[in-house]
């Protein structure tokens, strides 16, 4: 008779496990178990290869912990492979791989992990059937069966990261975190002592209840402990933007500049409105619906060359110079085939493609700057190319732009005023003013300035 033989026992695990990296430094993350998928994946931000002893090593941040993104834990580990990956999605990327040793439960081996952008899912690490090993049979149903930690454990093993910082907590609400203005808010936050901690517009939804109202991000994350928040809303996001800081301002969160204040400014023809109400004064401006009253619209701002703006333009994008009377025709013509609403505008040829941007900051101009276009263009935009200096505002001027950011109920404004022959003439209120060419002609320190200006509203200095 024949012996049989049995195959080596397998362990049964959770859908979710808990697993420890000592080689790197991660004393706990948890982790999707996904048979499934045959790579596990680590999230991994600013990865970096090197040279270390004539081998390739790569140098990357993790976060751990999924309800807080602010500790994070810097790796180094040698590198093994670049692989093309296809997400669920069927999007293919190149990913580093590296080679460490992981702990689950009692059994300790070598693993081998893609470094990914983990960002938007649940789970900051997932481990797939490679890793498994022929060790395991997974059982989704349950969670955390070879090994569990509490939350004091939890607290314990990230005690050097986990200390309460003593500043305040402010949220940068905005889009892109490698732009010039967010990396220099959050610098001079940092400078002062509090958290920042960025956020992008997109990457947060919320909860609408009368009990418990939330804010919640990237994978479940609650938002609701922050002391203030700095809204720099895109243009392409207002509606959604705003949506957030109203939620935000519900949740009893300062917001330096709110949502109906934001959405004021970025209607160019209600905030005309205001200002032509509160004797502001600004370039003959004109609105129509019908292309039938386009001659008289356009003798109504005294004729050509005038300036054509669409209503949510920014950053001197979607402004458009027409010389002739037959050029100014056909561009608001074309724009109104398309049911696009424009503001006509006259065009002020004194000012000789120079304009003057204000910041105003709690109802005071912090710093002003001459901005003038570049030859052949007319926008004096810096993100048109627009040269920056320094120059001395008059009292009037000074008085106009504090006047147009309180009738708009901004606390931080880029207010732009042209000169012309009938004095200073109001063009438009930026409620998400660029900070890099007013801080480089001015050498001031605007980011600090606002960050001020919330210790200020919150009574810090004297907590």
């Amino acid at each position: 008779m024949s012996k049989t033989t049995t195959p080596k026992e397998l362990k049964i695990i959770g859908g979710e496990e808990w697993c420890v990296f000592e080689e790197l430094g991660i004393p706990a993350i948890k982790a999707r178990v996904d048979s499934g998928a045959k790579t596990s994946s680590i999230q991994a931000n600013n990865a970096k290869v090197y040279n270390k002893g004539g081998e390739e090593w790569v140098a990357f941040e993790v976060n751990p912990l999924q309800d807080n993104r602010n500790v994070t834990i810097v790796c180094e580990a040698k590198l093994i492979d670049r692989r093309t990956v296809k997400s669920s999605l069927g999007i293919s990327e190149e990913r580093l791989v590296v080679s460490t040793t992981m702990t689950l439960g009692n059994d300790k081996y070598k693993v081998e992990l893609t470094l990914a952008n983990r960002d938007t899912m649940e789970f900051r690490m997932l481990l797939g059937r490679e890793a498994l090993n022929k060790r395991y049979i997974v059982n989704p149903a349950e969670s955390y069966i070879i090994k569990n930690f509490s939350d004091l454990e939890i607290n314990k093993k990230y005690a050097t990261q986990l200390v309460e910082k003593s500043g305040l907590r402010i949220a940068l609400l905005a889009s892109n975190p490698e732009l010039y203005s967010n990396k220099r808010i959050i610098e001079a936050g940092e400078a002062k002592g509090h958290e920042v901690v960025f956020l992008n517009v997109e990457n947060a939804y919320m909860k609408l209840d009368a009990v418990s109202p939330e804010i919640r991000y990237r994978g479940g994350n609650v938002l609701n402990k922050f002391d203030a928040v700095i809204p720099r809303i895109k243009p392409s996001v207002t509606f959604y933007g705003c949506a957030l800081i109203r939620q935000f301002a519900n949740l009893g969160v300062y917001c330096l500049n709110t949502a109906e204040a934001i959405t004021q400014s970025r209607d160019k023809l209600f905030a005309s409105q205001l200002f032509s109400k509160n004797d502001i004064n600004i370039p003959i401006t004109g609105f129509a619906k019908s292309p039938m009253d386009t001659k008289d619209l356009i003798r109504m701002v005294n004729g050509a060359p005038l300036i054509i703006k669409l209503l949510e333009s920014t950053q001197g994008k979607g402004v458009v110079l027409a010389e002739t009377t037959k050029a100014a025709e056909s561009v608001i013509n074309a724009f109104k085939s398309v049911q696009t609403n424009i503001l006509v505008q006259e065009f002020i040829k004194e000012a000789n493609g120079q304009d003057i941007r204000c910041f105003v900051v709690n109802g005071k101009v912090v710093a002003s700057i001459q901005r003038q276009a570049q030859k052949g263009e007319f926008r004096a935009n810096i993100h048109q190319g627009g040269v920056a200096s320094l120059i001395k505002i008059t009292a009037e001027e000074r008085k106009l732009a504090v006047k147009a950011a309180k009738i708009l109920n901004l606390a931080v404004a880029g207010v732009d005023i042209i000169r012309s022959n009938k004095g200073p003439l109001l063009l438009e209120v930026n409620s998400s003013p660029g900070l890099e060419g007013i801080e480089n002609a001015t050498g001031l320190d605007i980011a600090n300035v606002m960050i001020r200006a919330i210790e200020k509203k919150l009574n810090y200095a004297t907590k």
